[in-house]
């Protein structure tokens, strides 16, 4: 009984009541507690690792095909050297039927979802570190070039064998008159690769990937926040055409940029491990290719490695845009101070 009211207490006045601890403190009713998502509780750089490489692993499934004939054109596969890119297909389904689009993209994506993952992840932390070590540089273009730049590094040398056994798998053609070496699989060229020549043989190309990735990635990351940042309302900003237009023309301008040293790193991977005829450098392969197979070779495979970066870098960064919101990271410039130390 209230007897400040004169009623009778009833079921629903003592539930209310019980939602109030000793101390004052509410305590949320059971539906509410159970909208706390795990997401939540994940730290920042858990988040940004997950975004990433579920980017990645969409971004590389959706041009495999392409993937694979561009890397037949830079390693000069007699098969498919002097057709189009249609007809490149085409033969690619009369050899090996639709599997063969995707021949080698286990190994990409394995390669790709990590990579990815590492790749944004670094970039946001290296990020976060510049801006709070340095308090006075201002975010900007100049600290995207910088962080994507170290991030690109990082991830390259943590996930190149990968890259080595997607190239070797896709450079496989089913083709008896070939008499190629066949690989049954990722680690097969990985024992392979070993045996041949040690821990060197499976870093063969990491030269000219670690110069072509620098500037690529600070470049790739540079123009994706300048292009994006320079869109007059923050609508456009936010919006997923305008992500997927900013992200396909920065990988344009990235891989035009750096695409010969992507070739001598293709051509250095499916050599022989310590053969005296391979390129003894970078460089070395530059000139070589220049001289002996001319200008031309040295962007073999660009138009459609055109064909498949816009896509492929535009879903990329859409995605992972995308996928930070949903996983609810928190903005960049107010957040970067708790993420850092999540």
């Amino acid at each position: 009984m209230d007897s400040r009211h004169g009623r009778t207490l009833s079921a629903a006045d003592f539930q209310s009541a019980s939602l109030i601890t000793s101390d004052s403190t509410p305590v949320l009713p059971h539906k509410e507690r159970r909208q706390v998502s795990i997401c939540d509780t994940l730290p920042t750089y858990v988040k940004e690792l997950i975004a990433g490489g579920a980017a990645g692993g969409i971004a590389k499934t959706i041009v495999a095909p392409l993937e694979r004939v561009k890397i037949l054109y830079q390693t000069r596969c007699q098969s498919v050297q002097c057709l189009g890119v249609v007809q490149s297909l085409r033969f690619i389904q009369k050899k090996e039927g639709f599997l063969g689009f995707y021949r080698g993209n286990g190994a990409s994506v394995i390669r790709v979802v990590p990579y990815a993952a590492l790749h944004f992840m670094t970039y946001e932390q290296y990020r976060r570190a510049i801006l709070n070590h340095y308090p006075w540089e201002a975010p900007g273009a100049d600290v995207d070039f910088l962080a994507g730049s170290l991030a690109g590094g990082t991830a390259v040398l943590c996930t190149y064998p990968l890259d080595l056994a997607r190239t070797r798998l896709a450079y496989q053609v089913k083709d008896a008159a070939l008499n190629a070496r066949v690989y049954k699989g990722i680690g097969d060229v990985f024992c392979k690769a070993y045996m041949e020549c040690g821990l060197r043989g499976l870093y063969r190309g990491v030269g000219p990937t670690l110069y072509g990735m620098l500037p690529y990635a600070g470049l790739k990351f540079y123009l994706y926040e300048k292009l994006k940042s320079s869109l007059p309302t923050s609508e456009l900003q936010n919006s997923i055409v305008s992500k997927l237009v900013c992200g396909a023309l920065a990988g344009l301008v990235g891989q035009t940029i750096i695409y010969p040293l992507d070739v001598v790193r293709r051509q250095m991977q499916v050599q022989t491990p310590c053969a005296h005829q391979g390129y003894k450098s970078t460089f070395d392969g530059l000139v070589t290719i220049f001289r002996n197979q001319g200008v031309k070779q040295l962007y073999s495979g660009i138009s459609i490695n055109h064909i498949k970066l816009v896509p492929s870098v535009a879903i990329g960064f859409a995605s992972y845009d995308v996928l930070k919101s949903l996983l609810r990271v928190p903005p960049r410039e107010t957040g970067h101070q708790k993420a850092i130390t999540a």
